[in-house]
Protein backbone atom coordinates (compact mmCIF):
# COMPACT_ATOMS: atom_id res chain seq x y z
CA UNK A 1 0.00 0.00 0.00
CA UNK A 2 1.35 3.45 -0.89
CA UNK A 3 1.91 5.91 1.93
CA UNK A 4 -0.57 8.68 1.08
CA UNK A 5 0.76 11.26 3.55
CA UNK A 6 0.92 14.69 1.91
CA UNK A 7 4.12 15.61 3.79
CA UNK A 8 7.64 14.31 3.40
CA UNK A 9 9.10 12.33 6.27
CA UNK A 10 11.09 15.02 8.14
CA UNK A 11 14.86 14.61 8.16
CA UNK A 12 16.57 15.04 11.56
CA UNK A 13 18.88 18.05 11.87
CA UNK A 14 21.23 19.66 14.38
CA UNK A 15 19.66 22.38 16.51
CA UNK A 16 20.28 25.73 14.76
CA UNK A 17 21.89 27.33 17.81
CA UNK A 18 24.30 24.42 18.07
CA UNK A 19 25.16 23.92 14.41
CA UNK A 20 25.90 27.60 13.77
CA UNK A 21 28.98 27.13 15.94
CA UNK A 22 30.36 23.99 14.25
CA UNK A 23 31.13 22.66 10.77
CA UNK A 24 29.48 19.27 11.22
CA UNK A 25 26.80 18.32 8.72
CA UNK A 26 23.48 20.07 9.36
CA UNK A 27 21.22 17.13 8.43
CA UNK A 28 21.65 13.66 9.88
CA UNK A 29 19.92 11.81 7.04
CA UNK A 30 17.18 9.20 7.12
CA UNK A 31 17.24 6.02 9.16
CA UNK A 32 16.29 2.80 7.33
CA UNK A 33 12.76 3.03 8.72
CA UNK A 34 12.37 6.66 7.64
CA UNK A 35 13.67 5.88 4.14
CA UNK A 36 11.25 3.00 3.66
CA UNK A 37 8.34 5.11 4.91
CA UNK A 38 9.21 7.98 2.55
CA UNK A 39 9.84 5.64 -0.40
CA UNK A 40 6.35 4.24 0.03
CA UNK A 41 4.96 7.68 -0.85
CA UNK A 42 6.12 7.14 -4.46
CA UNK A 43 3.28 6.18 -6.83
CA UNK A 44 5.70 4.62 -9.36
CA UNK A 45 4.05 6.55 -12.21
CA UNK A 46 4.16 4.85 -15.61
CA UNK A 47 5.36 7.95 -17.48
CA UNK A 48 8.01 8.79 -14.81
CA UNK A 49 7.78 12.61 -14.96
CA UNK A 50 10.43 12.99 -12.26
CA UNK A 51 13.09 11.51 -14.57
CA UNK A 52 12.46 14.30 -17.06
CA UNK A 53 13.82 16.76 -14.50
CA UNK A 54 17.07 14.85 -13.84
CA UNK A 55 20.09 16.01 -15.90
CA UNK A 56 21.81 12.62 -15.48
CA UNK A 57 18.69 10.48 -16.04
CA UNK A 58 18.68 8.63 -12.72
CA UNK A 59 16.03 5.87 -12.80
CA UNK A 60 14.15 7.47 -9.96
CA UNK A 61 11.00 5.36 -9.56
CA UNK A 62 13.06 2.18 -9.84
CA UNK A 63 15.57 3.03 -7.11
CA UNK A 64 12.80 4.33 -4.83
CA UNK A 65 10.80 1.11 -5.29
CA UNK A 66 13.89 -0.86 -4.23
CA UNK A 67 14.22 1.25 -1.07
CA UNK A 68 10.54 0.66 -0.31
CA UNK A 69 11.27 -3.08 -0.43
CA UNK A 70 14.29 -2.70 1.88
CA UNK A 71 16.73 -3.49 -0.97
CA UNK A 72 19.14 -0.68 -0.19
CA UNK A 73 22.22 -2.04 -1.97
CA UNK A 74 20.23 -2.66 -5.15
CA UNK A 75 18.83 0.89 -4.92
CA UNK A 76 22.33 2.36 -4.83
CA UNK A 77 23.47 0.24 -7.77
CA UNK A 78 20.42 1.40 -9.74
CA UNK A 79 21.35 5.06 -9.12
CA UNK A 80 24.97 4.33 -10.05
CA UNK A 81 23.96 3.11 -13.48
CA UNK A 82 23.72 6.74 -14.57
CA UNK A 83 25.14 8.90 -11.73
CA UNK A 84 28.83 9.08 -10.84
CA UNK A 85 28.37 11.00 -7.55
CA UNK A 86 25.15 9.84 -5.79
CA UNK A 87 26.14 10.89 -2.26
CA UNK A 88 27.02 14.36 -3.53
CA UNK A 89 23.86 14.81 -5.62
CA UNK A 90 21.64 13.67 -2.76
CA UNK A 91 22.99 16.56 -0.70
CA UNK A 92 23.52 19.53 -3.00
CA UNK A 93 21.24 19.10 -6.04
CA UNK A 94 18.35 21.58 -6.26
CA UNK A 95 15.78 18.78 -6.42
CA UNK A 96 12.95 21.24 -5.84
CA UNK A 97 13.56 22.76 -9.29
CA UNK A 98 14.44 19.50 -11.03
CA UNK A 99 13.20 15.97 -10.30
CA UNK A 100 10.88 16.83 -7.39
CA UNK A 101 9.37 19.70 -9.36
CA UNK A 102 7.68 17.15 -11.63
CA UNK A 103 6.64 14.65 -8.95
CA UNK A 104 2.89 13.91 -9.13
CA UNK A 105 2.68 13.83 -5.32
CA UNK A 106 3.61 17.52 -5.35
CA UNK A 107 0.28 18.49 -6.94
CA UNK A 108 -1.71 18.11 -3.70
CA UNK A 109 1.09 18.08 -1.14
CA UNK A 110 4.85 17.76 -0.91
CA UNK A 111 6.70 15.79 -3.59
CA UNK A 112 8.51 12.58 -2.71
CA UNK A 113 11.86 13.40 -1.06
CA UNK A 114 13.92 12.10 -3.98
CA UNK A 115 17.12 13.83 -2.90
CA UNK A 116 16.93 12.57 0.67
CA UNK A 117 16.34 9.02 -0.58
CA UNK A 118 19.29 9.24 -2.98
CA UNK A 119 21.48 10.43 -0.12
CA UNK A 120 20.22 7.61 2.08
CA UNK A 121 21.01 4.93 -0.54
CA UNK A 122 24.52 6.30 -1.12
CA UNK A 123 25.32 6.67 2.59
CA UNK A 124 23.95 3.20 3.38
CA UNK A 125 26.08 1.65 0.64
CA UNK A 126 29.26 3.45 1.78
CA UNK A 127 28.70 2.25 5.34
CA UNK A 128 27.63 -1.33 4.69
CA UNK A 129 29.18 -2.54 1.42
CA UNK A 130 32.86 -3.00 0.57
CA UNK A 131 32.65 -3.84 -3.11
CA UNK A 132 35.63 -4.14 -5.43
CA UNK A 133 35.48 -1.97 -8.52
CA UNK A 134 36.09 -3.96 -11.68
CA UNK A 135 38.35 -2.20 -14.17
CA UNK A 136 37.16 -2.64 -17.75
CA UNK A 137 39.41 -3.91 -20.51
CA UNK A 138 41.46 -1.01 -21.96
CA UNK A 139 40.54 0.02 -25.50
CA UNK A 140 43.89 1.68 -26.30
CA UNK A 141 42.59 5.27 -26.44
CA UNK A 142 43.62 8.14 -24.15
CA UNK A 143 41.45 11.08 -23.05
CA UNK A 144 42.56 14.15 -21.09
CA UNK A 145 40.14 15.75 -18.63
CA UNK A 146 41.02 19.32 -17.66
CA UNK A 147 39.52 20.12 -14.27
CA UNK A 148 38.54 17.73 -11.46
CA UNK A 149 35.19 19.28 -10.61
CA UNK A 150 31.73 17.72 -11.08
CA UNK A 151 31.71 17.82 -14.89
CA UNK A 152 35.27 16.56 -15.24
CA UNK A 153 34.87 13.76 -12.71
CA UNK A 154 31.62 12.62 -14.32
CA UNK A 155 33.14 12.62 -17.80
CA UNK A 156 36.20 10.76 -16.48
CA UNK A 157 34.12 8.10 -14.74
CA UNK A 158 31.91 7.41 -17.75
CA UNK A 159 34.87 7.15 -20.11
CA UNK A 160 36.84 4.93 -17.73
CA UNK A 161 33.91 2.50 -17.59
CA UNK A 162 34.16 2.27 -21.40
CA UNK A 163 37.82 1.27 -21.26
CA UNK A 164 39.50 4.60 -21.99
CA UNK A 165 42.78 5.55 -20.35
CA UNK A 166 41.70 8.71 -18.57
CA UNK A 167 43.98 11.34 -17.04
CA UNK A 168 42.51 14.24 -15.06
CA UNK A 169 44.56 17.44 -14.73
CA UNK A 170 43.63 19.58 -11.73
CA UNK A 171 45.09 23.02 -10.96
CA UNK A 172 44.60 22.76 -7.18
CA UNK A 173 46.42 20.37 -4.86
CA UNK A 174 43.21 18.41 -4.25
CA UNK A 175 40.67 17.02 -6.72
CA UNK A 176 36.97 17.84 -6.42
CA UNK A 177 36.66 21.39 -7.71
CA UNK A 178 33.75 23.31 -6.21
CA UNK A 179 32.80 20.22 -4.18
CA UNK A 180 36.02 20.72 -2.20
CA UNK A 181 36.68 24.45 -2.22
CA UNK A 182 33.20 25.95 -2.61
CA UNK A 183 30.55 23.98 -0.74
CA UNK A 184 31.03 24.06 3.06
CA UNK A 185 31.69 20.99 5.17
CA UNK A 186 28.34 21.42 6.95
CA UNK A 187 26.53 20.92 3.63
CA UNK A 188 28.88 18.41 1.99
CA UNK A 189 31.47 16.57 4.12
CA UNK A 190 34.76 16.34 2.25
CA UNK A 191 35.21 12.69 3.27
CA UNK A 192 32.22 11.87 1.06
CA UNK A 193 33.76 13.68 -1.91
CA UNK A 194 37.03 11.80 -1.37
CA UNK A 195 35.21 8.47 -1.22
CA UNK A 196 33.57 9.17 -4.58
CA UNK A 197 36.91 10.24 -6.09
CA UNK A 198 38.62 7.10 -4.78
CA UNK A 199 36.06 5.00 -6.68
CA UNK A 200 37.15 6.71 -9.89
CA UNK A 201 40.79 5.94 -9.11
CA UNK A 202 39.88 2.29 -8.61
CA UNK A 203 38.38 2.38 -12.11
CA UNK A 204 41.80 3.41 -13.37
CA UNK A 205 41.36 7.18 -13.62
CA UNK A 206 44.68 8.97 -13.01
CA UNK A 207 44.42 12.33 -11.26
CA UNK A 208 47.30 14.79 -11.60
CA UNK A 209 47.09 17.71 -9.17
CA UNK A 210 48.97 21.03 -9.25
CA UNK A 211 48.65 20.90 -13.04
CA UNK A 212 47.60 24.30 -14.35
CA UNK A 213 46.71 23.65 -17.97
CA UNK A 214 47.67 26.76 -19.90
CA UNK A 215 50.82 27.11 -17.78
CA UNK A 216 52.39 23.68 -17.26
CA UNK A 217 50.96 22.28 -20.49
CA UNK A 218 48.65 23.71 -23.13
CA UNK A 219 45.63 21.99 -24.63
CA UNK A 220 47.58 21.67 -27.90
CA UNK A 221 50.48 19.99 -26.10
CA UNK A 222 48.14 17.47 -24.49
CA UNK A 223 46.75 16.52 -27.90
CA UNK A 224 49.85 16.81 -30.07
CA UNK A 225 52.73 15.88 -27.76
CA UNK A 226 51.29 13.92 -24.83
CA UNK A 227 49.41 11.41 -26.97
CA UNK A 228 45.82 12.14 -25.97
CA UNK A 229 43.18 11.34 -28.56
CA UNK A 230 40.59 13.78 -27.18
CA UNK A 231 40.13 16.26 -24.36
CA UNK A 232 37.31 17.56 -22.16
CA UNK A 233 37.51 21.00 -20.53
CA UNK A 234 35.63 21.26 -17.23
CA UNK A 235 37.52 24.08 -15.53
CA UNK A 236 34.48 25.69 -13.95
CA UNK A 237 33.91 29.38 -13.23
CA UNK A 238 36.32 30.35 -10.47
CA UNK A 239 37.00 33.99 -11.34
CA UNK A 240 34.98 36.14 -8.91
CA UNK A 241 33.02 39.22 -9.97
CA UNK A 242 33.12 42.48 -8.01
CA UNK A 243 30.80 45.49 -7.89
CA UNK A 244 33.45 48.11 -8.77
CA UNK A 245 32.32 50.42 -5.98
CA UNK A 246 34.41 52.66 -3.75
CA UNK A 247 36.18 50.80 -0.95
CA UNK A 248 36.41 47.32 -2.50
CA UNK A 249 40.23 47.45 -2.15
CA UNK A 250 40.07 47.93 1.64
CA UNK A 251 41.40 45.29 4.01
CA UNK A 252 38.60 42.99 5.15
CA UNK A 253 36.89 42.91 1.73
CA UNK A 254 36.92 39.42 0.20
CA UNK A 255 35.41 37.56 -2.69
CA UNK A 256 33.25 34.66 -1.56
CA UNK A 257 35.60 32.38 -3.54
CA UNK A 258 38.54 33.35 -1.34
CA UNK A 259 36.61 32.99 1.90
CA UNK A 260 35.15 29.59 1.02
CA UNK A 261 38.42 28.24 -0.42
CA UNK A 262 40.33 29.24 2.70
CA UNK A 263 37.71 27.74 5.00
CA UNK A 264 36.83 24.58 3.05
CA UNK A 265 39.92 23.47 1.15
CA UNK A 266 42.58 25.00 3.41
CA UNK A 267 40.67 24.27 6.64
CA UNK A 268 40.81 27.75 8.16
CA UNK A 269 38.08 26.62 10.57
CA UNK A 270 40.68 24.34 12.17
CA UNK A 271 43.36 27.03 12.63
CA UNK A 272 45.99 26.77 14.13
CA UNK A 273 45.93 23.00 13.54
CA UNK A 274 46.00 23.99 9.86
CA UNK A 275 48.07 27.10 9.11
CA UNK A 276 45.52 29.08 7.08
CA UNK A 277 43.88 31.80 9.17
CA UNK A 278 41.10 34.08 7.97
CA UNK A 279 39.95 37.27 9.63
CA UNK A 280 36.30 37.54 10.64
CA UNK A 281 35.29 40.65 12.50
CA UNK A 282 32.34 41.10 14.82
CA UNK A 283 30.16 42.36 11.94
CA UNK A 284 30.07 40.74 8.48
CA UNK A 285 28.10 41.80 5.40
CA UNK A 286 27.66 39.36 2.53
CA UNK A 287 26.53 40.85 -0.78
CA UNK A 288 24.44 38.54 -3.00
CA UNK A 289 21.45 36.21 -2.93
CA UNK A 290 22.63 32.89 -4.35
CA UNK A 291 23.78 29.66 -2.74
CA UNK A 292 27.35 30.99 -2.59
CA UNK A 293 26.16 33.98 -0.55
CA UNK A 294 24.30 31.64 1.84
CA UNK A 295 27.39 29.45 2.19
CA UNK A 296 29.63 32.45 2.87
CA UNK A 297 27.25 33.96 5.44
CA UNK A 298 26.70 30.69 7.30
CA UNK A 299 30.45 30.00 7.28
CA UNK A 300 31.19 33.48 8.65
CA UNK A 301 28.78 32.83 11.52
CA UNK A 302 30.56 29.58 12.32
CA UNK A 303 33.92 31.34 12.20
CA UNK A 304 32.84 33.53 15.12
CA UNK A 305 31.20 36.62 13.62
CA UNK A 306 28.47 37.92 15.93
CA UNK A 307 26.33 39.76 13.37
CA UNK A 308 26.10 38.48 9.81
CA UNK A 309 23.88 40.21 7.25
CA UNK A 310 23.02 39.26 3.69
CA UNK A 311 22.41 42.31 1.51
CA UNK A 312 20.46 41.59 -1.68
CA UNK A 313 19.10 44.09 -4.17
CA UNK A 314 15.87 42.24 -4.96
CA UNK A 315 13.25 40.68 -2.69
CA UNK A 316 13.57 37.27 -1.05
CA UNK A 317 11.20 35.85 -3.65
CA UNK A 318 13.74 36.60 -6.41
CA UNK A 319 16.70 35.12 -4.54
CA UNK A 320 18.34 32.40 -6.66
CA UNK A 321 19.45 30.44 -3.59
CA UNK A 322 17.66 27.22 -2.69
CA UNK A 323 14.73 27.70 -0.33
CA UNK A 324 16.29 25.17 2.02
CA UNK A 325 19.52 27.20 2.25
CA UNK A 326 17.61 30.42 2.94
CA UNK A 327 15.56 28.64 5.61
CA UNK A 328 18.68 27.20 7.27
CA UNK A 329 20.46 30.57 7.17
CA UNK A 330 17.56 32.29 8.91
CA UNK A 331 17.39 29.55 11.55
CA UNK A 332 21.09 30.09 12.24
CA UNK A 333 20.67 33.79 12.92
CA UNK A 334 21.65 35.35 9.58
CA UNK A 335 19.97 38.73 9.06
CA UNK A 336 18.43 39.34 5.63
CA UNK A 337 18.47 42.89 4.27
CA UNK A 338 16.56 42.53 1.02
CA UNK A 339 15.74 45.30 -1.45
CA UNK A 340 19.05 46.91 -0.51
CA UNK A 341 22.20 47.49 -2.54
CA UNK A 342 25.71 48.55 -1.44
CA UNK A 343 26.97 51.78 -3.01
CA UNK A 344 30.32 52.09 -1.18
CA UNK A 345 32.43 50.55 1.55
CA UNK A 346 33.63 53.02 4.18
CA UNK A 347 37.08 52.43 5.64
CA UNK A 348 39.08 53.50 8.69
CA UNK A 349 42.23 55.59 8.61
CA UNK A 350 44.37 52.44 8.74
CA UNK A 351 42.75 50.97 5.62
CA UNK A 352 40.26 48.48 7.08
CA UNK A 353 36.57 48.23 6.26
CA UNK A 354 34.24 49.72 8.90
CA UNK A 355 30.81 50.20 7.33
CA UNK A 356 28.84 49.51 4.17
CA UNK A 357 26.70 52.30 2.79
CA UNK A 358 23.57 50.91 1.17
CA UNK A 359 20.58 52.30 -0.67
CA UNK A 360 17.07 50.89 -0.56
CA UNK A 361 15.68 49.46 -3.79
CA UNK A 362 12.27 49.05 -5.40
CA UNK A 363 11.28 46.58 -8.12
CA UNK A 364 10.05 47.61 -11.55
CA UNK A 365 9.38 45.71 -14.76
CA UNK A 366 11.06 42.32 -15.43
CA UNK A 367 14.52 42.37 -17.04
CA UNK A 368 16.08 39.81 -19.42
CA UNK A 369 16.37 37.29 -16.57
CA UNK A 370 12.61 37.41 -16.01
CA UNK A 371 13.02 38.96 -12.57
CA UNK A 372 11.77 42.45 -11.76
CA UNK A 373 14.46 45.06 -12.31
CA UNK A 374 15.61 46.85 -9.13
CA UNK A 375 16.15 50.60 -8.99
CA UNK A 376 17.41 52.82 -6.17
CA UNK A 377 15.04 54.84 -4.00
CA UNK A 378 16.33 58.39 -3.89
CA UNK A 379 17.42 59.61 -0.46
CA UNK A 380 17.18 56.18 1.20
CA UNK A 381 20.87 55.68 2.04
CA UNK A 382 21.83 53.98 5.33
CA UNK A 383 24.93 52.28 6.74
CA UNK A 384 25.63 48.85 8.20
CA UNK A 385 28.62 48.11 10.46
CA UNK A 386 31.01 45.69 8.77
CA UNK A 387 34.66 44.90 9.49
CA UNK A 388 34.40 42.19 6.85
CA UNK A 389 32.56 42.44 3.51
CA UNK A 390 32.17 39.35 1.33
CA UNK A 391 31.19 39.83 -2.32
CA UNK A 392 29.15 36.92 -3.71
CA UNK A 393 27.59 38.25 -6.90
CA UNK A 394 28.81 35.66 -9.39
CA UNK A 395 31.82 34.12 -11.09
CA UNK A 396 33.13 33.67 -14.62
CA UNK A 397 35.62 31.23 -16.18
CA UNK A 398 39.34 31.79 -15.65
CA UNK A 399 40.79 33.23 -18.90
CA UNK A 400 43.90 31.02 -18.94
CA UNK A 401 42.52 28.26 -21.18
CA UNK A 402 41.06 30.62 -23.76
CA UNK A 403 44.19 32.79 -23.81
CA UNK A 404 46.45 29.80 -24.51
CA UNK A 405 44.13 28.03 -26.97
CA UNK A 406 43.59 30.53 -29.81
CA UNK A 407 41.35 28.27 -31.93
CA UNK A 408 38.91 27.71 -29.04
CA UNK A 409 35.87 29.93 -29.54
CA UNK A 410 34.58 31.80 -26.47
CA UNK A 411 31.82 34.37 -25.98
CA UNK A 412 31.88 37.87 -24.52
CA UNK A 413 31.42 36.44 -21.00
CA UNK A 414 34.58 34.37 -21.41
CA UNK A 415 32.66 31.08 -21.59
CA UNK A 416 33.65 28.39 -24.08
CA UNK A 417 31.16 28.16 -26.94
CA UNK A 418 29.64 24.70 -27.38
CA UNK A 419 28.25 23.74 -30.79
CA UNK A 420 25.71 21.33 -29.35
CA UNK A 421 24.39 19.84 -26.11
CA UNK A 422 27.25 17.33 -26.08
CA UNK A 423 29.72 20.19 -25.58
CA UNK A 424 31.62 19.94 -28.87
CA UNK A 425 33.86 23.00 -29.28
CA UNK A 426 35.36 24.79 -32.26
CA UNK A 427 38.59 22.85 -31.71
CA UNK A 428 38.87 19.38 -33.23
CA UNK A 429 38.81 16.63 -30.61
CA UNK A 430 37.94 18.96 -27.72
CA UNK A 431 34.68 19.07 -25.72
CA UNK A 432 33.72 21.31 -22.81
CA UNK A 433 30.99 21.42 -20.21
CA UNK A 434 29.81 22.70 -16.86
CA UNK A 435 30.41 26.23 -15.66
CA UNK A 436 33.21 26.74 -18.21
CA UNK A 437 30.44 26.75 -20.84
CA UNK A 438 27.34 27.97 -18.99
CA UNK A 439 28.85 30.28 -16.39
CA UNK A 440 28.16 29.55 -12.73
CA UNK A 441 25.36 26.97 -12.45
CA UNK A 442 24.60 23.82 -10.43
CA UNK A 443 26.59 20.68 -9.68
CA UNK A 444 24.04 18.39 -11.32
CA UNK A 445 23.93 20.43 -14.55
CA UNK A 446 27.72 20.22 -14.72
CA UNK A 447 27.51 16.47 -14.19
CA UNK A 448 24.93 16.19 -16.96
CA UNK A 449 27.28 18.05 -19.31
CA UNK A 450 30.15 15.71 -18.41
CA UNK A 451 27.96 12.70 -19.09
CA UNK A 452 26.82 14.02 -22.50
CA UNK A 453 30.40 14.85 -23.48
CA UNK A 454 31.64 11.37 -22.51
CA UNK A 455 29.07 9.78 -24.81
CA UNK A 456 30.03 12.14 -27.65
CA UNK A 457 33.76 11.54 -27.15
CA UNK A 458 33.16 7.79 -27.24
CA UNK A 459 31.24 8.07 -30.52
CA UNK A 460 33.90 10.36 -32.00
CA UNK A 461 36.84 8.10 -31.15
CA UNK A 462 35.02 4.97 -32.31
CA UNK A 463 34.30 6.67 -35.65
CA UNK A 464 38.01 7.39 -36.05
Amino acid sequence: MPNMSQQKVPMPEQDPNVRNKNFQEVSYGYTEEMAVEEAQRCLNCKNKPCMGGCPVNVKIPEFIALIAEGKFEEAYLKISETSTLPAVCGRVCPQESQCEKYCVRGIKGEPVAIGRLERFAADWYMKNVKAEVKKPEPNGKKVAIIGAGPSGLTCAGDLAKLGYEVSVFEAFHTAGGVLMYGIPEFRLPKSIVQTEINKLKELGVEIHTDMVIGKVLSVDELLNEEGFDAAFIGTGAGLPSFMNIEGESLNGVYSANEVLTRINLMKAYRFPEYDTPIYMGKNVVVVGGGNVAMDAARSAKRMGAENVSIVYRRSEEEMPARREEIHHAKEEGIDFKVLCNPVRIIGSEDGWAEKVECVRMELGEPDESGRRRPSAVEGSEFTVDAEVVIIAIGQSPNPLIRETTPDLETNKRGCIVAKNEAGETSKEGVWAGGDAVTGAATVILAMGAGKSAAQAIDEYLKSK
